[in-house]
């Protein structure tokens, strides 16, 4: 990612029967390296998409993702998906958000 004092992370949960991904977390500097961390910890999934970070940084805690990003953030969760199916290989898909 960015150097530690520019560092962004943004967590995202998803859970069956919600709309859209809710943005859980989110942070600079210490506060990303820490999110990080715990993912890491808790064998979460960690992408890195400067493009897709910027874009979810401005969604406020607790809300769902916009229309906009859904494309995105679906092909992100359909690899994972498949990856965690030993389907694919664990190369992340080149993610664009609109």
């Amino acid at each position: 990612m960015n150097q530690p004092n520019r560092q962004l992370a943004v967590a995202l949960a998803y859970r069956s029967g919600d709309t859209a991904p809710k943005v859980v977390a989110s942070g600079r500097g210490l506060i990303a390296q820490a999110i990080i961390e715990r993912a890491k910890e808790h064998g979460v999934f960690v992408h890195e998409s400067e493009e897709l970070v910027a874009m979810l940084m401005q969604v406020e805690l607790d809300q769902h993702i916009p229309p906009v990003l859904y494309l995105a953030v679906a092909e992100l969760l359909a690899w994972l998906y498949r990856l965690e199916r030993g389907e694919i290989p664990a190369i992340p898909p080149t993610v664009k958000a609109s």
